[in-house]
């Protein structure tokens, strides 16, 4: 999982405190200015999903505006899966 993190860019993990992920850890990747998608750990299960912010800076501090569950427990091994991720960063 941590090839994939570093190859789309995504953020060090860091503490949910929006409440929107369980307080769960989370990392983002920047889509344009108000698009990001976020990998959920939930133990050592990674939920993807794509969300709506007004700034990079309300990440895991305050609710997005629009959030959609991509993928529930993300496996790398799947390319259903991996699919789902890349066609995002096209």
């Amino acid at each position: 999982m941590e090839n994939i993190l570093k190859y789309y860019q995504f953020s060090a993990f860091k503490k949910d405190e929006s409440g929107i992920f369980s307080g769960n850890e989370i990392s983002y990747s920047i889509l344009n200015d108000t698009h990001f998608l976020i990998f959920e750990k939930e133990k050592e299960v990674f939920n993807l999903y794509v969300t709506r912010y007004t700034s990079k800076k309300d990440i895991g501090i305050n609710k997005p505006e629009i959030i959609e569950t991509l993928v529930n427990n993300y496996d790398k091994s799947k390319p259903e899966h991996r699919i789902i991720l890349k066609q995002y960063f096209q």
